[in-house]
């Protein structure tokens, strides 16, 4: 009988944890610095995606110029840097699949803050930070 109890409370446990497997959250993270090769504190990092309900999330970059922004869905991303007094700079299409942490760095230059740089081109996918491997099945697949 005490068994059985511990055999369900387990269970029971493992079946409130799968929601969290399931839903796997990626994050996009990376350097900020001017084209001097300095580190800018204070860059806002918004990244923007259909693929999340709050249509945006954002960071700004702390004293060494890095941001993490977690907990993202997978789907593609448009990540934006601002600065007043620099060139705002979009980074287009950026993949993010199950728990994969993305580098997205940005070389701010000195302008106005109505001139935007579009970066565009192909980001690899390969996350440095972690050794998982995983496939991403879409709705065509099933």
């Amino acid at each position: 009988m005490k068994q059985a109890l511990i055999r369900g409370a387990a269970a029971l446990l493992l079946l409130t944890g799968l929601p969290a497997a399931v839903f796997a959250q990626a994050s996009i993270t990376g350097l900020v610095k001017d084209t001097s090769g300095a580190v800018l504190p204070g860059v806002t990092v918004e990244a923007t995606s259909p693929a999340i309900i709050e249509k945006a999330k954002s960071a700004t970059t702390d004293g060494t110029g890095r941001y993490t922004i977690p907990d993202l869905r997978p789907g593609t991303y448009r990540v934006t840097f601002t600065l007043p007094g620099f060139k705002t700079v979009v980074r287009d299409n950026l993949e993010l699949l199950g728990t994969t942490v993305v580098t997205a760095n940005a070389d701010l230059a000195v302008g106005t803050v109505e001139e935007t740089i579009t970066v565009s081109g192909a980001t690899p996918t390969v996350d440095l930070q972690s050794t998982t491997r995983q496939v991403s099945i879409t709705q065509e697949i099933v």
